[in-house]
């Protein structure tokens, strides 16, 4: 096995609408971004793992390097759910960690519709959309969260606040596509998707890009770019444990709680070291849920999080300082490297006015029901 893996140039574009561009232009302009970060050129990659999921059959690796450099390096293109971009991340991580090579490049990119995700591709039998809940998203976790209310009494107003946060954090990101406040009246009064969740309180549909340059400690040292390394300290990536449960409606946590467990200790660090977190937010009930997953506190004890200000900026543990996916957005194939972006930036010190102070470890952590969960540890470099 190498030594440990470092990110040395990470970007992502701002999340939008590209109707006049194609998912390779989309995902190459982002490479490149990253490339520049590190200084480096596509010639110097020794592979590429490309996150993409609507046109996962389309080889959107290799078109991406039509658009920048056709080098010969192995490409590797990946879909897995919403986890899609941090799984070509970690694909990545993995082929640097063995020694298979020094420089890889790992891109995540999407062109989203428009509409409800989730709902597609119904079996047989006895339909459960509209008679035991639904199958599209919104309503997966508005029924998840619903279950967290009845269980702890967590409240609609809880569930807005995560909301209001998220999108006052956006106001300090310029590549979030929203960047508004939404105070609480205008949340719990927007329309109603699926109780709880109005659509201020759903994740944004748009289309992006982000990508990464990791490589060996031996080559950042060799390449004079410790100082802005961010050294990956745990990498880890679960689906869903058997287990005796209603199979109605999905499991949203189960692989969540694995993977962190996997995660903290394969960086021997636990909740309590974390600065920051990116989580997926997909909903705003998703995210209260995933305090609780995650270890930010106790089981019953996310709404008491949110209400006490503990997850907003200047906080104890700030959480989607990026805007999150309801306001930054949520183009599937993109979302898990975005969410490295926004950490590495901080542990950089380079986020700005949503700068998290003196922040030195921070955690990401995208789901895909299906599932796949991935979570990753970084930590501000110490070459």
């Amino acid at each position: 096995m190498s030594d440990d893996v470092y990110i040395i140039g990470v970007d992502m574009l701002k999340f939008g609408r590209f109707p006049d561009r194609t998912v390779p232009q989309l995902g190459a302009q982002a490479a490149l971004l990253a490339l520049d970060d590190a200084g480096l050129e596509i010639k110097a990659m020794e592979a590429l793992y490309c996150g993409n999921l609507y046109q996962a059959n389309a080889m959107v690796g290799q078109r991406l390097l039509q658009e920048i450099g056709q080098t010969g390096i192995p490409v590797v293109n990946c879909a897995n759910a919403c986890a899609t971009g941090a799984t070509a991340f970690r694909e990545a991580w993995m082929a640097v960690k063995a020694g298979a090579c020094d420089l890889a490049l790992a891109v995540g990119v999407e062109q989203m519709g428009k509409g409800l995700l989730g709902g597609g591709g119904a079996g047989t039998g006895i339909p459960k959309e509209g008679l035991f809940g639904g199958g599209t998203m919104p309503t997966v976790f508005a029924e998840a969260g619903m279950e967290h209310s009845h269980r702890y009494g967590t409240t609609f107003e809880q569930f807005a606040k995560v909301s209001v946060k998220n999108h006052h954090h956006s106001t300090m990101n310029p590549k979030a596509a929203y960047q508004m406040e939404t105070p609480l009246e205008m949340v719990m009064n927007a329309e109603m998707i699926s109780y709880p969740n109005t659509k201020l309180m759903c994740s944004v549909n748009v289309d992006g890009a982000a990508a990464a340059v990791l490589t060996s400690g031996k080559k950042v040292r060799e390449l004079g770019l410790g100082k802005r390394a961010v050294k990956v300290r745990a990498s880890a990536l679960t689906s869903d444990p058997w287990q005796e449960r209603d199979l109605v409606m999905p499991d949203v946590n189960s692989c969540t709680r694995l993977a962190a467990e996997k995660a903290f200790s394969l960086a021997g660090l636990g909740p309590e070291d974390l600065d920051l977190v990116e989580l997926h937010d997909c909903f705003a009930t998703a995210e209260l849920l995933h305090y609780e997953n995650l270890g930010l506190c106790g089981d019953g004890e996310a709404g008491r999080l949110i209400d006490d200000g503990e997850t907003a900026l200047g906080g104890r543990i700030p959480v989607n300082v990026s805007g999150g996916l309801l306001s930054k957005g949520h183009p599937l194939g993109a979302t898990g490297i975005a969410n490295i972006y926004e950490v590495s930036t901080h542990l950089r010190g380079e986020a700005g006015r949503r700068q998290v102070k003196d922040a030195r470890i921070g955690l990401t952590h995208v789901i895909g029901l299906g599932s796949a969960c991935a979570i990753h540890v970084l930590e501000k470099s110490d070459l």
